[in-house]
């Protein structure tokens, strides 16, 4: 019987799958951390809006390119609320938080204490929400801005009720000419019995991507 020999070429893949396993986990356990400080701080900020306790679920973190965005909520013709900022200075991007419309809903009368009339969105319904995503959604953003030591600054939010494929294609057309790919982060708010589910969506542009996880220690 002859002997089993492994070449140095063997060697060299296995080595090589190891270390990009390694990368791989790495790299997902920071999205991760990015994901549960951020949620945490948006959290805290929406119970100091409504001066009452909110939970929160451990947020689902994941990488999707543009294509497989809309099926998170449900197709492109699903209705949803979004809300969308520019991302400046030493991060170039984009920021979107969306919310199905009952969820949107939920947290307006939330926001109002329960004086949102009817089941459609009201205009100030609308006007709570944007504000509402303003601010939690500045929370992620200096969570990431703390974890890396950069600074971040976010423009006026643009809020938009639509189907989301049309929510979803402003961002997809400015990013997708050096990016294909964004960070998912699903947070569930808990009010009592009451979950309200959104999905912040960070965009960078590849540049500003590849700095954010050099700063995190991901190269």
């Amino acid at each position: 019987m002859s002997d089993w020999k492994v070449s140095d070429s063997d060697y060299e893949s296995r080595e090589y799958d190891m270390i990009e396993a390694t990368k791989d986990s790495n790299y997902m356990d920071v999205l991760r951390e990015i994901g549960n400080i951020g949620a945490g701080n948006a959290t805290t900020a929406l119970a100091q809006m409504v001066n009452c306790k909110i939970d929160m679920e451990v947020p689902k973190v994941k990488v999707l390119s543009f294509n497989e965005l809309t099926s998170i909520f449900g197709g492109p013709d699903k209705p949803v609320i979004g809300v969308l900022f520019d991302l400046s200075m030493d991060v170039d991007g984009m920021m979107l938080f969306v919310l199905d419309i009952k969820s949107a809903k939920s947290l307006a009368n939330l926001l109002l204490m329960g004086m949102s009339e009817g089941e459609d969105l009201t205009e100030m319904d609308m006007s709570t929400l944007r504000e509402v995503g303003n601010i939690i959604s500045g929370a992620y953003v200096y969570s990431l801005s703390e974890m890396t030591n950069m600074t971040i600054w976010t423009s006026v939010p643009y809020l938009a009720k639509d189907m989301a494929g049309a929510v979803l294609s402003v961002p997809a057309i400015e990013i997708a000419k050096t990016s294909d790919e964004a960070l998912i982060i699903e947070t569930v708010f808990k009010d009592g019995d009451n979950d309200i589910g959104g999905y912040f969506i960070l965009i960078p542009e590849q540049k500003s991507f590849d700095e954010i996880m050099k700063k995190l220690g991901v190269k």
